[in-house]
C-alpha cells in the first residue's frame, strides 16, 4: 500500500529531480510550440494520467498531425503517439539531457512531427543559457525515486480537485507546472490587473486578474523542502498576519516582495490525517486571501460542488 503524502526529502532525490526536471521542459516547450494558446497559458501545462503525465493531444493548430507525448513513470519510458496509431517509445534510465533531447527530437520526426521550439534551452534554472542538446551533466534517473514522485503528485493531485470542488467562481484546472516543477490550482477573482508593459509578457498574462493560487512544489533553492504553497496575487495589505492552520505548523514566509504561506509536507509526518491537515492549509490559506481583497467568499461557495439550486435547496431543508 502506497503511504499517504509520504515524506520526500528533495536531498534524497536531488540529481534525479533536476534531470527531470529538464527532461519535462523539453517536452514542455515542445507542448507550448504545438498547441493553441489558452488564457493564463492554460494550454502549456501537463495534465496527470493513471502512470504520469501527459501533453494532451496537441499538433493540426501548426500543420502537424494531432500527437501526444507521454511520461510513463510506472515503466519509466517516453511514449511518442500519432492520431494514426503509430506509437514510439523509448526508455528514460541512464540517459542525459541532451540525449533525452535528441532521441525526443527524432522521435517527432520518425512520425512525421516536425516543431520548432523557440528557444531550446532551460527556463528559470541555474544553467538557462545552456541548449538542452549541450547538456551532458545532467544524467541522474533514480526509477525509485521518480515513482516516489509520481505517486506524491498524483495524491496532491487529487487533494485540490476535492478541494476546488468547494468554489463556483473561474479556476483553473489542477495541473502540473514543467517550468517550475509544481502542482496548482488557482481560483480567479474579476478585477483586471494591467501589470504594465515592463513586466515580462509570461507573468503578465499569468497574473491579468486577481489570483488566489493554491499548491504543492518538491523543493527549489530558496526553499529547500518539498511543501503545500498558497499565494494572493496582488497581495492585500495585512495578507500575513491572518492565522493559518493548522497553527503552528503553517507559516507565511516572505519571497519576491510578497508572502507565501507555507506547509512543509515533513511537519504532517505525525498528523493523524495529513490529507485533512493539507485541505484545512488550503482553505484557510483562501480565507485569508478572500477576506483581504474582498471577494463575495458565501456567493462564491460551492459545498460539495454542487451549484444546482433544486439540490442545494434540498441539502438546506434535510439540515434544518
Amino acid at each position: 500500500m502506497v503511504e499517504t503524502l509520504a515524506p520526500l526529502s528533495l536531498s534524497s532525490w536531488i540529481d534525479t529531480k533536476e534531470t527531470l526536471h529538464r527532461y519535462l521542459q523539453v517536452v514542455g516547450k515542445i507542448r507550448l510550440a504545438a498547441s493553441p494558446r489558452r488564457n493564463h497559458w492554460w494550454n502549456v501545462p501537463f495534465h496527470l494520467t493513471g502512470r504520469g503525465v501527459t501533453t494532451r493531444p496537441m499538433g493540426q493548430v501548426d500543420g502537424n498531425l494531432i500527437f501526444t507525448i507521454d511520461f510513463d513513470f510506472v515503466g519509466h519510458e517516453l511514449l511518442v503517439h500519432a492520431l494514426d496509431g503509430e506509437s514510439i517509445s523509448f526508455p528514460l534510465a541512464g540517459r542525459s539531457v541532451a540525449s533525452f533531447y535528441s532521441r525526443t527530437m527524432d522521435t517527432l520526426g520518425a512520425i512525421g512531427v516536425k516543431v520548432h521550439i523557440e528557444h531550446p534551452h532551460p527556463f528559470d534554472l541555474a544553467d538557462s543559457r545552456r541548449p538542452f542538446e549541450d547538456d551532458t551533466e545532467h544524467a541522474a534517473y533514480d526509477p525509485a525515486k521518480v515513482m516516489r514522485y509520481w505517486q506524491t503528485l498524483s495524491q496532491v493531485n487529487l487533494l485540490l480537485e476535492e478541494f476546488a470542488e468547494g468554489f463556483s467562481g473561474k479556476v483553473s484546472p489542477v495541473h502540473h507546472f514543467w517550468h517550475t516543477f509544481d502542482i496548482a490550482h488557482t481560483r480567479f477573482g474579476d478585477r483586471h490587473i494591467d501589470e504594465g508593459p515592463d513586466i515580462d509578457p509570461v507573468t503578465r498574462e499569468a497574473y491579468s486578474r486577481e489570483v488566489i493560487s493554491f499548491g504543492f512544489w518538491f523543493g527549489d533553492d530558496q526553499l529547500p523542502e518539498p511543501a503545500f504553497y498558497s499565494y494572493t496575487a496582488p497581495e492585500p495589505p495585512g495578507l500575513a498576519e491572518d492565522p493559518l492552520r493548522p497553527e503552528g505548523l503553517a507559516t507565511w514566509q516572505p519571497r519576491r516582495g510578497s508572502h507565501l504561506a507555507i506547509l512543509p509536507l515533513a511537519a504532517l509526518e505525525d498528523s493523524p490525517d495529513r490529507k485533512a491537515a493539507a485541505l484545512d492549509f488550503y482553505e484557510s490559506a483562501y480565507q485569508a486571501g478572500a477576506r483581504r481583497a474582498g471577494w463575495d467568499i458565501d456567493g462564491l461557495a460551492c459545498p460539495h460542488g454542487i451549484t444546482d439550486p433544486v439540490i442545494c435547496h434540498h441539502t438546506a431543508s434535510l439540515g434544518s
